[in-house]
């Protein structure tokens, strides 16, 4: 099967050799896998650091976001079977995404938005995993609940603030401030449902206080979280809520002991990574998610369609993301 993979951590996305195009095996199915046929993918951060730290000593595929067709099932598979459409954003522990045939755990996939073609479904996975997981587990709001409560959103014109914009919007009763710094993304958070944009390259605590909003209840700090720290800490209410995604180096947390501020991680390979009793959330959000976009409740959050699935495009994708300056996601689409 046709695969795109690294044999070379830590090259530079300009190098030829940080994405290549190989022939590799095709996968066969355990117990609860699915083999899909991969359709369309879409690019994230985490591909670009998994390319650039993580040691190979064989040929790793990259790339998590999947949509395509199952072919095969395993012996135990009971949610799918051949033919069905699907998405999902697979584990972390297993090879990735950037092939024509891939393994995933029947428990982390949901069946495809009828309404969306490949590369607009193969946006959503990831980001609406992160994002689901983040506002209703993690920071604790209950769908339909919120009232009176405020939600910050640092980096939200990004894959994961995409979504999260619109689930906020859409199912809870909070007030949503998205930040961004340039015109076209303030723009982009406007259009997927935010009450206000503020600008995280200024002071904070100022543009609350101008529209408003004064201290919020909720921070949804999505990156760069070591730079804006101390002004989260001082934008929060007593007794709020810090939730963050990204990886800072180190992050001093006494300071919120003043105000009794909790902090809460978010990782969406965490369910399959230890194969956790409740990992078929996962295949249960996912279908919530495919119905909300197929009702129009939720949109799909595509920024740019780069064409075909081979090395060069992935490069290509690969570089924007670690520009920082990617709006919604980035796919790509058969092989």
């Amino acid at each position: 099967m046709k695969a795109i993979a690294f044999t070379q951590h830590g090259l530079p996305i300009e190098d030829p050799n940080a994405l290549i195009d190989m022939d590799l095996p095709k996968p066969a199915p355990g117990p609860r896998d699915l083999l899909v046929e991969v359709r369309a993918v879409s690019v994230n951060p985490v591909d670009t650091k998994i390319r650039a730290g993580s040691a190979a000593t064989e040929p790793k595929v990259v790339g998590w976001d999947a949509v395509g067709t199952v072919r095969e099932v395993g012996s135990e598979v009971t949610l799918f079977q051949p033919g069905d459409e699907v998405f999902y954003a697979g584990s972390i522990a297993r090879p990735g995404s950037y092939s024509e045939f891939h393994l995933v755990d029947e428990r982390i996939v949901g069946h495809k938005p009828k309404s969306l073609d490949a590369g607009h479904a193969a946006a959503l996975p990831l980001t609406s995993i992160t994002a689901w997981e983040l506002l209703f587990d993690r920071l604790g709001v209950p769908e339909g609940g919120g009232e009176g409560d405020s939600l910050l959103i640092v980096g939200a014109a990004g894959g994961v603030g995409s979504i999260l914009v619109q689930l906020a919007r859409q199912l809870t009763k909070m007030t949503v401030i998205g930040t961004a710094s340039r015109p076209e993304t303030r723009e982009w958070i406007k259009q997927l449902g935010a009450h206000h944009v503020i600008d995280h390259s200024k002071p904070l605590a100022e543009q609350l206080e101008q529209i408003g909003v004064g201290q919020v209840s909720h921070v949804a700090s999505l990156t760069h979280t070591d730079a804006h720290f101390a002004q989260l800490i001082e934008a929060l209410r007593p007794q709020g809520k810090l939730a963050l995604i990204d990886d800072p180096k180190t992050l001093d947390v006494m300071p919120m002991k003043r105000k009794a501020l909790s902090l809460h991680w978010e990782l969406m390979f965490t369910r399959s990574l230890f194969e956790t009793p409740d990992m078929i959330k996962q295949h249960e959000l996912l279908n919530r998610v495919a119905d909300l976009i197929d009702e129009g409740v939720l949109k799909t959050t595509v920024g740019e369609h780069f064409g075909t699935i081979n090395a060069a495009n992935l490069r290509r994708a690969h570089a924007v993301i670690e520009s920082g300056k990617a709006k919604g996601k980035i796919v790509l689409e058969g092989f």
